[in-house]
C-alpha cells in the first residue's frame, strides 16, 4: 500500500486493509471506481467516479480488480486528478 504525501500534508492512498489510517487522522473515503459484472457474465471497471474510463470487459473478475487498481496507481495516486 503506497502513501503519498502531499506538501500541505494531506496523504493519499488506494485503500486497502496493508496500514491502518486512523492514526494518521480522520481518514477521508471516497469510491474511486466501479467494478460491476456484464449482462453476459464479463466484467468491467468504471473509473468515472475520478474522471477515469470504462475499462474492459475482463472474462474474471481479478482481472478488472487488477485493471483498476493498475488505472488508478498510474492516473489518480501520483497526479491526484
Amino acid at each position: 500500500m503506497d502513501l503519498i504525501v502531499t506538501q500541505s500534508g494531506l496523504i493519499r492512498c488506494i485503500y486497502d486493509e496493508t496500514i491502518e489510517l486512523l492514526p494518521l487522522g480522520t481518514p477521508e473515503i471516497s469510491r474511486g471506481s466501479h467494478v460491476e459484472p456484464t449482462p453476459d457474465g464479463l466484467w468491467t471497471a468504471d473509473l468515472s467516479p475520478v474522471a477515469g474510463p470504462l475499462l474492459g470487459p475482463f472474462p474474471q473478475r481479478s482481472a478488472a480488480l487488477t485493471a483498476e487498481q493498475d488505472w488508478l496507481n498510474q492516473h489518480w495516486l501520483l497526479t491526484g486528478r
